[in-house]
């Protein structure tokens, strides 16, 4: 009953997850859009007026005409619209999600029993608990300081926009080497997306509230505030991609699992930046299909890198795939893998097989062959190494022919 319990709240915190992040990213895209959509207003009384830019639209049967001041409007409506709560949400739920699946059994999810960093792959369920929260926190706090000492008053974000990237490689590389595969993924883009949301909490709206309450005032609000709100706003629109894909790369194992993961995992952020900015630049009247073309590239290559074989040549003991017959496998499965991959699971705290996947007949072991040996090899199954499987059972299963 512990089980199905803890399954069902993962299943309702992951929907409010969904839900609140649908409603945060597409709000961002929309001002994105809008934002850079913008013409110069037509009525002489709206530039009067201190209008910078207009955007006339049709959705749903209606018309909608949107206006950006320069500065300020005149007067401010008492019901004016605040982005935030999504943003806030979006996190709260994420982290909850974290602790439920992660932080609950680190033993299993986060410990890197392969690692090549001893203390690594020997640290206890609560050492990487705790340095799972030092790494989000880091992470942050070495992104804020980048921004803060290279570009403080937005004269050189250029050069920050470098930095920022090169960060997020170190960051998918120390991730992959600190915790497994899996929830380096996840923590990779969850320090992303910790930075996206604490943009909004420490920078973008107290600048927000600070003008607003200066125009209340009737005083000029420190046009600072609303660059810092604006280079902190295109970051999480650059951010947004990558962490949308690896929030949802838990369920493909053949890259969080392989030994270049880290490098993967940068190609793939990378691309979905350049994704990005081809539609900022599209909704500017920019169509530039060089950069989805780029980001196509930087994912074949990652298909490359990953793919089965292409670190190595195929060599190894794939090479002698037909030595290790089924009915050899098959003892080993029963004894170190179906405990979890079941209909019924008889391990402690699974409801319900992992990912779907069971191995109760012999057509399921045999139709699941190269991802058992894939996640076999790499160390990751069974997770923690909990049911005991020796180095002579891996390169048996790596042996494992037709």
């Amino acid at each position: 009953m512990q089980a199905y319990i803890l399954d069902f709240a993962n299943f309702m915190l992951r929907w409010l997850h969904v839900i609140a992040a649908i409603a945060w990213i597409g709000e961002s895209i929309y001002f994105v859009m809008l934002d850079n959509g913008l013409r110069t207003p037509k009525a002489a009384e709206d530039r009067d007026k201190g209008v910078f830019g207009e955007m006339w639209a049709v959705h749903g049967g209606g018309f909608y005409h949107n206006q950006k001041y320069a500065t300020a409007p005149a007067k401010l409506p008492e019901d004016l619209h605040w982005s935030f709560w999504k943003s806030y949400t979006t996190w709260l739920s994420g982290f909850a999600l974290f602790v439920l699946l992660y932080m609950a059994n680190p033993s299993f999810y986060l410990v890197n029993p392969g690692s090549s960093w001893e203390w690594a792959a020997n640290m206890t369920g609560w050492q990487a608990n705790v340095l799972a929260l030092l790494f989000l926190l880091g992470g942050w706090v070495v992104y804020n300081e980048l921004c803060k000492r290279i570009s403080p008053n937005m004269e050189r974000d250029g050069v920050l926009s470098l930095a920022v990237a090169v960060l997020m490689v170190v960051v998918a590389y120390l991730s992959t080497q600190m915790f497994s595969g899996r929830a380096a993924f996840l923590l990779t883009g969850a320090v992303m997306a910790t930075a996206m949301s604490a943009n909004v909490f420490f920078w973008i709206i107290p600048g927000q509230r600070r003008m607003v309450a200066a125009m209340k005032a009737g005083e000029a609000p420190d046009p600072l505030d609303g660059k810092r709100g604006k280079q902190r706003s295109v970051h999480n629109t650059y951010f947004t991609l990558p962490v949308v894909l690896l929030m949802i790369s838990n369920h493909y194992s053949f890259a969080y699992s392989h030994e270049q993961a880290w490098v993967i995992m940068s190609l793939f952020i990378f691309a979905g930046a350049l994704i990005r900015q081809f539609f900022v630049l599209m909704h500017s009247g920019k169509i530039q299909p060089a950069y989805p073309v780029a980001g196509t590239a930087l994912i074949a290559v990652a298909f490359w890198v990953a793919m089965p074989g292409a670190a190595t040549g195929g060599g190894g003991a794939a090479q002698d795939s037909a030595a290790v017959s089924l009915e050899e496998i098959q003892p080993i499965i029963e004894t170190r893998c179906a405990a979890c991959h079941a209909r019924n699971p008889s391990q402690a705290g699974f409801n319900a097989p992992p990912a779907g996947v069971a191995y109760d007949t012999t057509e399921e072991i045999v139709g699941q062959r190269a991802q058992i040996q894939q996640v076999v090899a790499s160390g990751y199954m069974p997770l923690g190494n909990m049911t005991g499987m020796t180095d002579e059972e891996r390169e048996a299963i790596a042996a494992w022919g037709d």
